[in-house]
């Protein structure tokens, strides 16, 4: 057979050959929606290269972004690795320490910054070690005032820059196109580098029917971030199918995405379990026409079962509950239907969409514990495990690497269980970590924040349920001898920690107990906890 590389130019040339008015429709602003053909796409990705390169762009050079799901995101999302350079998406919902921490671990040379978050990044750049260029990217050829030097508008750059590039055909499949870095759990957040194999081949997966059947005819709307694993893979994919896309752009509202779904005819769309719930509210109140939706894909945390019954009953969408990581890229399994389910109940079906469901054709999982793989009895717990070609096989510059991947195959840290009929459904997770609205929180970490307080004596931070954010964490803490438990006491203590993290990481809440379960070793018994405080949900 030929070995003719996989590469992500391929995807550009395709597009711009095939599907030339197709469009991509990108919200920049509350009123601002760009109308772009692949036609113009593709010339403006190639003046992206040109101008990146006249800037000093080379092979392996990090090039990072900064910005929400538009249509400039998505020139660079071709525009830096087809020339073989890498992009790293920067999570913009990071603490600053940590945005710090992953711009210059990854040490990205030049970075392209939406308009609007420029304020935000101008602040760290005295922090920011290799960064010698800074793009704004907005509808304004106007550059703001600022005391750095080396910053350019990304509009004026394109025009001035050539519409001609040859994407080199030589560059190695398996060399570097992009890198994410996870959520920071404990430590700091790991990186993980992307292939163009690993990429393309995961966008033929999400193109398989049994997947997210993403094809030419269909309006692709990513709500999941750009700066979030790819979007999940849905814009890369979007354009090797000359699917129409709808980007819906910075500070969107579940009324905008409705109405952008009824406008434009989405066809598909995917986001974390939040932003349904609030779609949902929006719907319930003031319907749109939802016709169009053959599915939406849902992620990053559990969905709770009455938002899947829902969409599914209430409003004739089907709801696939999908399972990623951003060492995976991120597509493992999705809750399909098989040919055996259809004669199911309403009840039954929402049970299985509420899975993880089935594993993607060309991974492998195994979820083992010490006695090795567990058998499918969806009863014996383990961990789940995976390998295959869209998988990482390290972290980047990192000695963790070692506590995750051993002998081929990714160990996750999540907790699952397969059922009967080979669907996997997680049950816990290691190290206790927290997923609100799709983002991990450390408990250790607040733990031990709390322990420094001078009152304190012992704190352990679990999840418990929330209607909005899936979850959310909950301080047990025992005070000091002495100490009066009043509301002022846990009023002190949210603000003691508001002063150490991110807003979205401080427990809503503080419970005072006299004291925490621990295991014969004198660990913190979590399980235990959780079962004590079992009905502590919190609600909206």
């Amino acid at each position: 057979m030929m070995q003719t590389p996989l590469l992500l130019s391929s995807f550009i040339k395709r597009a711009e050959q095939f599907f030339p008015d197709k469009l991509i429709i990108s919200r920049t602003g509350p009123d601002t929606i760009h109308r772009i053909p692949y036609r113009d796409f593709a010339k403006r990705t190639r003046k992206l290269s040109n101008a990146l390169t006249k800037l000093g762009m080379t092979k392996g050079m990090k090039v990072g972004t900064f910005g929400w799901n538009h249509h400039r995101h998505l020139e660079a999302y071709f525009g830096v690795p087809s020339t073989g350079a890498v992009l790293h998406m920067v999570n913009i919902r990071l603490s600053p320490e940590h945005i710090a921490y992953v711009i210059n671990h990854a040490e990205d040379e030049i970075l392209l910054v939406d308009d609007n978050l420029f304020p935000h990044l101008e602040k760290l750049a005295p922090l920011l070690k290799t960064v010698k260029h800074y793009i704004i990217m907005g509808d304004s050829k106007e550059i703001p005032e600022t005391s750095l030097e080396n910053v350019y508008s990304y509009e004026a750059l394109l025009e001035e820059a050539s519409d001609q590039f040859e994407y080199p055909e030589d560059l190695d499949e398996n060399a570097p196109a992009g890198m994410c870095y996870t959520s920071a759990t404990t430590g700091n957040p790991k990186g993980v580098v992307y292939s163009h194999r690993g990429i393309v081949l995961h966008s033929y997966a999400l193109g398989l029917a049994d997947a997210m059947g993403m094809k030419e005819s269909d309006v692709v709307m990513p709500v999941v971030p750009m700066f979030h694993v790819n979007a999940w893979g849905m814009p890369f994919a979007a354009v090797f199918f000359g699917s129409t896309q709808v980007l819906p752009g910075p500070g969107f509202t579940p009324q905008l995405l409705l109405d952008l779904i009824e406008k434009e005819k989405v066809t598909i769309t995917a986001g974390v379990p939040t932003i349904w719930l609030a779609v949902l509210k929006e719907q319930d109140e003031n319907p749109r026409d939802l016709s169009s939706l053959r599915a939406i894909v849902c992620g990053g945390s559990a969905s709770p079962k009455g938002l899947i019954r829902a969409f599914e009953e209430r409003h004739g969408v089907p709801f696939i509950v999908g399972y990623g990581m951003t060492e995976t890229s991120p597509l493992v399994s999705l809750s399909v239907f098989t040919s055996g389910m259809e004669e199911l109940t309403m009840d039954e079906k929402v049970d299985i969409r509420a899975l993880q469901g089935l594993i993607m054709p060309g991974l492998e999982v195994r979820v083992v514990n010490e006695n090795g793989e567990v058998p499918w009895d969806g009863k014996t717990m383990g961990e789940l495990t995976i390998r295959g070609p869209w998988i990482a096989s390290e972290y980047y510059k990192d000695e963790r690497t070692a506590e995750a991947f051993k002998d081929g195959w990714l160990y996750t840290g999540d907790i699952a269980v397969m059922t009967e009929f080979g669907y996997l459904k997680l049950t816990d997770r290691t190290k206790d970590l927290i997923k609100s609205g799709g983002e991990w929180i450390s408990s250790v970490d607040l733990e031990n924040a709390l322990m420094t307080h001078e009152d304190v004596f012992e704190a352990a931070v679990i999840a418990v349920p929330h209607e909005k954010w899936s979850e959310r964490p909950l301080a047990c803490v025992v005070l000091k001898e002495g100490k009066v438990a009043d509301d002022a006491k846990k009023e002190e203590l949210l603000n003691y920690l508001e002063g150490q993290f991110v807003k979205w990481w401080v427990p809503d809440q503080v419970v005072f107990v006299d004291e925490i379960p621990k295991t014969s070793v004198g660990k913190f018994l979590k399980a235990a906890l959780r079962e004590q405080m079992k009905g502590q949900e919190l609600g909206i």
